[in-house]
């Protein structure tokens, strides 16, 4: 068929007349297309957001469940529930294993950001065979209900757990979200008994730390006079604190995304984008209250007062909450991308509350962080890939986690190859190392200075006297003119809140929307992916977003100067009770003396039970030495010492905590004095060489579990094999036997 001149043909169109207008016709139909389309999903958003509204207990969990326990129902009542995930068909759960608890951050958005999808920190628990439990929570707080309150409830809940695992060998693995990390580290310096590993994602523990020029949200309650502020919106909420301006506040922090990036990406993308979106809104628009008790505790003690790592904070009967009473390992997991929590005020904690990485294995801790390159805050506990790699990995070597020898660790991922050495010890994709650092590695990482220090504490000082102010002459006048219809009226005018109203079916305007897109749908013609209109449309949104972004560094900057400049007046510090000259670490945790002669009687009885034990303390302490060569810890040979535990056929297999207690025991011994603990190994051994041809054998598999002994490793190994007395021509016999023994250890075991 012969084709008039002038036109052209497009890939997937027919033929047109219109010669080179034809692009910006086929570009005016797509964009028109895309805007009815787009106008539909800002309805579908306000209609779920006026429906989520009207549940009583809304969540964006993806997962069944059953309630367990009711927090309303508690002697001190809270807005807080315990609830067990069903698992997917599919799915098998061990018993054995410890069960998962996801507690997700109430922090202006509603609950289950944790578990919305397959791929999140309950699916790939799930997927590792744990049992999940979730605490969310209500929209509306219960009268009265405060931060102590609600830890109570998370206690009781933890006990439940425990109780509805007899056959666990460890105590439930917690994972907090965000402001549900500071929550439940502040329950487990009260409580450690109930806990076992720890996974603190995104969370901000050490609230003045940062770097110059990133990060200004610090700088927030110092600009705002304090708290002050936090106080006058709770009285206008009627005692209660909407949190809408929690959330409002985050998407300040990136106006280029909230502005446009956002809004845009579902435009440009609307054919395939429109499910996520609106999957994700649900969850973003969700806001929830908070009682005027518990923000302004937030505010004052963590937010300006910044006294959670510094151990300064007292239960109302008197406790002193200190991270160094946590005996369960602490996993932080954070990123460089995180403008919210950057790595700083994720792991600052651990400089304010030790002196040195000794001072740490003193106390017993053990604290394995992981810093992601680029993800945002909230892709830490949001993002499939995430979830598919880092959490994934946790979920699935959290018993090595456990194990791990007192200190400070790094956790790195390497990908599973072809040319891994024993890659069936290997669980997934990703090989899990933890390698050891010092408090040196976190100070890498920037921080502030004397000066900077001074500043934040002088800011602190100057929101405690704007608070005692506004209490005093503005409080009592607020609240008398407050009534609650005019605090439910304020709610509902809430910026957030009308953009979602705005575009709901309410709004009369919106009528003829729906029709229009269901015609669309029915012609959708999208331009061609060559249409030169669409680079053109990139082009012109890479400005838009490089203006935001302008703007954003020049507001930064100059709030960080406001900041500097103010909070550095020498002349405010000494009014506010602060020395300008001194150097003094103004929020470092306190010493205490009674923990120095506890640490002094437990090095004597470590010396004192060198000698004591059998094969299995040789076989550990062994193992550990020479593991110690290689500068870090992986999964591979986790599962080999899994096999230890069932070595001794005398005693059978040690309990999961017991057995951590020997390998911490084992170390401990080997840091006092190595020669000594080395010395010791002979005396352990048992006098039948079978027996102890046996056990070198258990040794040198473990040795191997990364591959072949070489260097230092080897030369430790020879040093230990010398102590078991085995003839060196029986060496491979041994090995031979040991690995048929393991095997059947392995079939015993399963």
């Amino acid at each position: 068929m012969a084709v008039a001149q002038g036109s052209r043909t497009r890939a997937g169109s027919e033929p047109t007349l219109l010669g080179p207008l034809a692009p910006a016709f086929e570009y005016a139909s797509d964009a028109w297309q895309r805007g009815i389309l787009f106008l539909d999903v800002m309805r579908e958003r306000g209609n779920d957001f006026r429906e989520h509204a009207t549940q009583t207990a809304p969540h964006v969990l993806d997962f069944d469940f059953d309630l367990i326990v009711d927090g309303r129902t508690l002697a001190r009542p809270v807005n807080y529930a315990l609830v067990r995930v069903v698992p997917p068909d599919g799915v098998l759960i061990d018993p054995h294993l410890r069960p998962f608890v996801i507690v997700d951050p109430r922090a202006g958005h509603g609950p289950g950001i944790g578990g919305f999808k397959a791929d999140s920190e309950i699916g790939v628990a799930l997927q590792a065979g744990h049992a999940c439990y979730f605490i969310g929570f209500l929209p509306e707080p219960m009268p009265g209900q405060t931060i102590e309150d609600i830890a109570h409830a998370e206690a009781i809940f933890l006990e439940k757990v425990i109780a509805l695992h007899p056959q666990s060998e460890g105590k439930p693995c917690v994972v907090g979200n965000c402001q549900a990390g500071w929550a439940i580290m502040m329950l487990a310096a009260l409580r450690p008994e109930l806990f076992g590993p720890l996974i603190i994602a995104g969370s901000p523990l050490s609230y003045w730390a940062g770097v110059r020029g990133k990060y200004p949200m610090r700088y927030s309650g110092g600009l705002l006079g304090g708290s002050w502020l936090t106080a006058l919106v709770s009285d206008l909420g009627g005692g209660k604190f909407d949190g809408a301006w929690l959330v409002q506040n985050f998407e300040n922090q990136n106006p280029a995304n909230t502005l446009w990036t956002k809004p845009y990406n579902l435009y440009s993308k609307i054919d395939t984008e429109a499910a996520r979106y609106l999957g994700f809104e649900r969850w973003w628009g969700g806001h929830v209250n908070l009682n005027a008790e518990e923000i302004q505790f937030i505010v004052d003690e963590l937010f300006v007062g910044n006294n959670l790592s510094s151990a300064r904070i007292q239960t109302s009967d008197g406790v002193t909450i200190d991270f160094r009473s946590i005996r369960s390992p602490i996993v932080v997991f954070c990123s460089q991308g995180d403008n919210i929590t950057p790595p700083q005020q994720a792991l600052g904690w651990i400089l304010d509350l030790y002196g040195d990485t000794e001072e740490i294995r003193n106390y017993g801790q053990t604290i394995v962080y992981a810093i992601h390159d680029t993800i945002g805050h909230l892709g830490i506990f949001v993002s499939a890939g995430v979830a598919r790699k880092e959490h994934a990995e946790f979920s699935s070597n959290i018993d090595l986690i456990d194990m791990l020898p007192p200190g400070l660790y790094e956790a790195k991922f390497q990908r599973k190859t072809a040319n891994v050495s024993n890659p069936d010890l290997v669980a997934g994709e990703w090989i899990m190392q933890c390698e050891p650092r010092t408090l040196d590695d976190i100070r890498a990482l920037g921080g502030n200075d004397a000066a900077d220090e001074r500043r934040f504490a002088t800011a602190a000082r100057v929101s405690q006297a704007n608070l005692a102010l506004y209490r005093t002459f503005a409080q009592p006048m607020v609240r008398t003119l407050v009534n609650p219809q005019f605090a439910g009226w304020l709610q509902q005018l809430h910026p957030l809140r009308m953009q979602y109203e705005a575009f709901a079916n309410t709004n009369p305007f919106m009528s003829p929307v729906a029709g229009l897109a269901d015609q669309v749908r029915e012609n959708r013609k999208p331009a061609a992916a060559d249409n030169p209109l669409l680079a053109m449309q990139e082009k012109v949104s890479e400005q838009i977003v490089a203006g935001w972004e302008a703007w954003r560094e020049a507001t930064e900057a100059i709030s960080e100067r406001m900041f500097m400049t103010v909070y550095g007046s020498p002349t405010l510090q000494a009014a506010m009770g602060i020395d300008p000259e001194s150097n003094r670490p103004l929020h470092k945790a306190g010493k205490s003396p009674l923990h120095k002669l506890l640490l002094e009687a437990r090095i004597a009885e470590l010396k004192a039970r060198m000698t004591q034990g059998g094969l299995r303390e040789a076989i550990v302490r062994g193992a550990i030495y020479v593991g110690l060569s290689h500068g870090s810890i992986d999964e591979r040979g986790f599962a080999l010492v899994r096999r230890i535990r069932a070595a001794s056929d005398d005693t059978g297999s040690l309990p999961l905590p017991e057995f951590k207690a020997l390998i911490r025991e084992q170390y401990f011994m080997l840091l006092i004095d190595e020669a000594a603990a080395l010395a010791a190994i002979a005396a352990l051994l048992p006098p039948r060489a079978e027996d102890r041809r046996k056990g070198l054998g258990i040794l040198r598999q473990l040795a191997g579990a990364r591959g072949e002994v070489t260097g230092e490793a080897a030369k430790r190994l020879d040093q230990v094999a010398a102590l078991f007395n085995v003839k060196e021509h029986e060496s491979e016999v041994t090995r031979i036997a040991a690995r048929n023994g393991f095997k059947e250890h392995r079939a015993k075991a399963s």
